[in-house]
């Protein structure tokens, strides 16, 4: 799933190719994915409104247009936003025309739902696994919705300091890998990402978050805003589906710290890292560096 640089990176993209373009139009070939309004209407709906702004909440993105009204799409596993070209015909998969990367990429080729734009590009949700989300109405509907009002401090919010950091985590019985992954504790962080931050920070996964002390609570607070900057540089995570809105893959893939290295020497003392299930998920971390 898309995380925090990965929905960031679209967040930028939208902000520099879509804005002050007017929606003309839309299509959809699997209505599931628009919870709201009703299918039926959600061309209607957006029609003739232009794009004004992207922002993002977690790993959220929210489209804000004229007419207060207010865009979300949630990517979920599989699903990415791709600005680009295609030639769509009844009954046929949409066909790809530019940039590049959305004819040769087989990732790039699951377009469930395009909008037009009066520029003549179209801002389209490709998805494998179809269980992304579109939901439209009013701005405030959309931002006052549980989902969103139920998450977390983001990670890198400026305001969310060392302190309140430190409370958050220090109240918490479970293991700390779950609690980073809570977006109702902090939002935008899932598995690869606490994989990384923990291996920066030297602390083992399954360790709980109560028991972590003043140095071992730094080093995480310190490795959150190394590793989830330089991913955001690096346009994020490509190791699975994600790709930006041009189609490309994310560059952090190549340096990651542990996660998806299971049975790869650890950067720092050579020790095979390992990976292990933790609540569902797959925790990743080297038993020498993080101990328990």
């Amino acid at each position: 799933m898309p995380e925090l640089p990965e929905v960031q990176t679209v967040v930028n993209d939208l902000n520099k190719k879509v804005i002050g373009r007017k929606i003309t139009g839309a299509w959809f070939d699997w209505p599931k994915v628009i919870k709201a309004p009703r299918p039926a209407a959600f061309e209607r709906f957006l029609k003739s409104e232009r794009i004004l702004r992207a922002k993002r909440r977690g790993k959220n993105i929210l489209i804000y247009l004229s007419g207060n009204k207010l865009l979300l799409v949630h990517q979920k596993m599989t699903g990415h936003m791709l600005v680009g070209k295609w030639k769509v015909e009844k009954n046929k998969r949409p066909e790809p025309i530019e940039p590049r990367a959305l004819i040769t990429d087989p990732y790039n080729k699951y377009v469930h739902l395009i909008l037009y734009l009066d520029n003549g590009k179209m801002l389209a949700l490709s998805d494998l696994r179809k269980f992304a989300k579109v939901i439209a109405g009013p701005v405030s509907q959309i931002e006052n919705l549980p989902e969103l009002k139920k998450l977390g401090p983001d990670a890198l919010d400026p305001k969310f300091q060392y302190v309140a950091f430190k409370k958050t985590i220090g109240s918490e019985g479970r293991k700390i890998h779950q609690v980073l992954m809570d977006q109702e504790v902090i939002a935008g962080i899932g598995n690869i990402y606490s994989s990384d931050i923990l291996w920066m920070a030297k602390v083992h996964p399954f360790k709980s978050a109560k028991k972590l002390s003043e140095k071992e609570l730094k080093a995480i607070w310190q490795a959150i805003h190394k590793v989830l900057p330089r991913a955001l540089k690096l346009r994020g995570t490509s190791v699975s589906d994600f790709r930006d809105t041009a189609g490309e893959k994310g560059k952090y893939g190549n340096v990651l710290l542990a996660y998806r290295r299971e049975g790869e020497p650890c950067r720092r003392c050579k020790t095979k890292i390992v990976r292990k299930k933790l609540g569902g998920r797959s925790a990743h971390f080297c038993p020498s560096c993080q101990k328990l």
